[in-house]
């Protein structure tokens, strides 16, 4: 049998581009090396599967740093309110929370996952799991199917590469695609993670005096050796005993990636902002008030409530400001000291975790090579690439998720077109 389509991979992007493929009327296969569909889906957003973000065309792109702009044409295909429209017209009704994201009701992934599945069955797309792709054919200028590892080959007119980055591997985002994306002539830019959590050698870190120490609202910056910044985000952050987590981290990392590498891997200085609503007066004024209602108190405990409990001993000792002084012995310049430390909390950060331990891998199939309207490879007809594997990626948020349902389902669709196209020839 000679199938119009086969895609590899089943994740967000792979079965969405089987879900699109099969709807125009396409004969289409999804082989999977695991022996569940959906493995990393079933683990985004915590469990409960950010579907996609509520943003504006333009604001969503702008969370898509890695690339975003090349994703206009395929969210004009499908964007985040058809994406929207798609889950509720199977009966899964959405809510949306901070920032835009969209959640399932029911707060579980196991309800999307079981849904694209159900519909990708309904559809009639063939299926096989435990079926691990040894590599893509290329037959007279175009592709021509895949072999199996097992030595099985499958004929397709058309194959899609949904094969994700090289992040969360253990749900089966291990590169394969690559590899047969550099055989049909694509370039792969440099691979590093993003959305990882930082590591630092700073001595509070090592020391673990902070681990488990979670700040709410901060502002977190990254900035270049000659004091310039290079990125702000503002959100929650958590101390670990390696450096630091949370959505504002995770957001800065791929900048601290970025400078290590212009640097030669030299510590990167970051800032913490505690109080981003505060000046360093008001929180000068606020705090030496705290004092002088509390003239007999030593400031330790004054400032507590004011500043994270756990922060202020080190907070203190950076100031140069003695634990059991009371408001009568404040020393001034180490007081305005401890209000500009407040605003700018300094961390030197010495990395990231690997690229295995980050939700999202950057770099991947060069963007020059695909085109943004079909994702199409303009190196290899019938060649078609969609989600991670690509040269995109986006914050946390429903921002990845978008474009990997977005680009799968353009892929999808005009893969089958393309398939049609060949077939009547």
């Amino acid at each position: 049998m000679v199938y119009d389509v086969i895609v590899i991979g089943g994740g967000p992007s792979g079965l969405m581009a089987c879900i699109a493929a099969s709807a125009s009327g396409a004969r289409v296969l999804l082989v999977d090396k695991g022996d569940k569909l959906g493995r990393k889906l079933g683990i985004s957003g915590g469990g409960r599967c950010n579907v996609t973000n509520a943003k504006e065309t333009d604001e969503l792109v702008k969370h898509i740093p890695g690339n975003g702009r090349f994703l206009y044409s395929a969210l004009h295909t499908f964007g985040n309110r058809d994406i929207i429209a798609f889950f509720e017209g199977m009966g899964i009704r959405l809510k949306e929370e901070d920032r835009g994201r969209m959640f399932p009701v029911t707060d579980k992934a196991k309800t999307v996952v079981d849904a694209l599945v159900g519909r990708v069955r309904a559809q009639g797309v063939a299926i096989r799991v435990n079926s691990p792709v040894d590599r893509v054919l290329y037959e007279n200028g175009r592709t021509a199917g895949v072999r199996l590892r097992t030595g099985e080959r499958l004929a397709g007119r058309c194959v899609v590469i949904a094969t994700g980055g090289k992040s969360v591997p253990h749900t089966g985002s291990t590169g394969d695609g690559y590899a047969w994306a550099e055989e049909a002539g694509h370039t792969i830019t440099e691979l590093y993670p993003t959305e990882v959590p930082i590591t630092s050698n700073e001595p509070f870190i090592r020391s673990k005096e902070l681990q488990g120490l979670s700040l709410r609202g901060i502002h977190l910056s990254v900035w270049n050796e000659k004091g310039k910044q290079i990125v702000e985000h503002e959100g929650d952050m958590i101390f670990t005993h390696f450096g630091i987590s949370g959505p504002a981290a995770l957001r800065c990392s791929q900048f601290v990636v970025k400078e290590r590498k212009k640097n030669e891997g030299r510590p990167v200085p970051m800032t913490i902002d505690l109080l981003p609503d505060r000046t360093a007066d008001d929180i000068y004024a606020d705090t030496m008030r705290l004092a002088r209602e509390e003239p007999k108190k030593a400031v330790k405990n004054v400032l507590k409530g004011y500043f994270p409990e756990r922060l202020i001993p080190l907070l203190l000792e950076r100031a140069g400001i003695r634990e059991d002084v009371t408001y009568d012995n404040i020393p001034k310049q180490p007081w305005a000291e401890l209000a500009k430390l407040a605003k700018a909390f300094p961390l030197r950060a010495n990395g990231t975790l690997s690229i295995e331990e980050a939700f999202v891998t950057g770099g991947g199939v060069h963007l020059k090579e695909i085109d943004p309207k079909s994702m199409q490879s303009k190196r290899m007809p019938g060649l078609f690439f969609c989600g991670e594997v690509l040269d995109v990626h986006g914050y946390t948020g429903g921002y990845n998720i978008t474009a990997a349902f977005s680009t799968g389902y353009t892929a999808g669709q005009h893969a089958a077109a393309e398939a049609t196209a060949v077939a009547s020839i």
